[in-house]
């Protein structure tokens, strides 16, 4: 808690109030002599004047000084982003504990807010739309089933699809493969895989049936190989022949010329919102780049950038889903995975004309 008996706290204090900080809501209370009143820092009253304004630690503090609650602001009240997160948590309870289905008109009732209101609040806070959250629970409660040993047929009304078709519909999307082989363990899915030579070092391609599932780089290829089977536990590894060293050509001239970009089918696996963040990763052209911040707010999860900086981490397709392309708010290349100095030289292929300068978008 901030000591207000230090007048350079107070000016400090007296900062945040001027930007409304809503960050700071909590940390302290503010009142003013002329109106009698005390509130939290990101009030959005009409500006006080600095020589009638007081800090206290806490609303009691304020209270025995003499000072009523602002009603404008509710400083007795949690923060509004604290309540906002206790009725999304609500919710995302509601749908995790619910046998069937809650539509969004039934959770925003339970919320108490109009279904638009509660749907731009819960994409704000969770990356997700409710029925993508919903989605993602149930293909979770699915996964949870077949490795308990359920049967497939038990292990999709388990997880709440309501009909086998609905779930069969989509279940390559949600298992990225069968259900009976991913009961199985997945050990029958097989993963052909090559490794090369570029200018970033060893890269290797491996791939299923439905399209090409990692793209790694390193220094030591043996290394890449172990990094692979330990993705991919269950699966079989088999060397690629010719034909697929044609495909890690491919692979290599998009790191050399990305501009060209890459015309091959892709076998994505991820939670739904790292599936979200790294769709929102591929509309980022070459030459460009983003900060983590902006990219929360385009996906529609503002406030969410440690959470897409994870999605960013966790990409095993490199280049191909260009997570290299978002760079902190100061410009600074930290955070990829394969190491600061790929991500400088994939930025300059990629601007040749003005090495490894960016333009942010945010």
């Amino acid at each position: 808690m901030i000591s207000y008996q230090a007048g350079v706290a107070d000016e400090a204090s007296w900062g945040r109030v001027l930007r409304r900080d809503k960050s700071a809501d909590g940390l302290f209370w503010y009142s003013v002599v002329t109106t009698g009143v005390y509130c939290r820092p990101s009030c959005p009253s009409r500006q006080a004047r600095r020589e009638n304004v007081e800090f206290h630690e806490t609303p009691e503090a304020a209270r025995r000084a003499g000072f009523r609650p602002c009603r404008r602001c509710n400083p007795d009240a949690p923060p509004i982003e604290a309540r906002h997160a206790a009725l999304v948590t609500a919710a995302c309870r509601a749908i995790e504990q619910a046998e069937g289905h809650h539509s969004l008109g039934q959770l925003a009732a339970l919320a108490g807010m109009s279904p638009s209101h509660f749907h731009r609040l819960f994409r704000r806070a969770t990356g997700l739309t409710p029925k993508a959250y919903a989605g993602a629970r149930r293909a979770a409660r699915l996964r949870e089933a077949l490795a308990g040993g359920s049967t497939v047929t038990a292990a999709i009304y388990e997880a709440g699809f309501g009909s086998s078709g609905r779930f069969y519909a989509g279940s390559d999307g949600i298992l990225g493969m069968t259900p009976s082989r991913f009961r199985a363990g997945g050990t029958r899915e097989e993963l052909r895989f090559a490794i090369g030579q570029c200018s970033l070092g060893a890269i290797l391609v491996a791939s299923s049936a439905r399209g090409v599932a990692a793209i790694l780089l390193g220094d030591d290829p043996e290394a890449l190989a172990r990094e692979l089977q330990d993705r991919f536990r269950s699966a079989r590894l088999v060397g690629g022949d010719a034909e697929y060293e044609r495909l890690v050509a491919q692979v290599v001239g998009l790191v050399e010329a990305p501009r060209t970009g890459l015309d091959l089918p892709l076998d994505v696996r991820g939670t739904a919102f790292q599936q979200l963040v790294w769709q929102a990763l591929r509309q980022i052209p070459a030459g460009s780049t983003t900060t983590y911040t902006a990219l929360a707010e385009r996906i529609g999860a503002a406030g969410s950038a440690r959470a897409v900086a994870g999605a960013c981490a966790a990409n095993a397709l490199a280049v191909a889903i260009p997570c290299h392309r978002v760079v902190r708010q100061d410009g600074a290349l930290a955070g990829y995975r394969w190491g600061v100095a790929r991500k400088r030289r994939l930025l300059e292929l990629e601007r040749p004309d003005k090495p490894c300068a960016m333009t942010q978008q945010d």
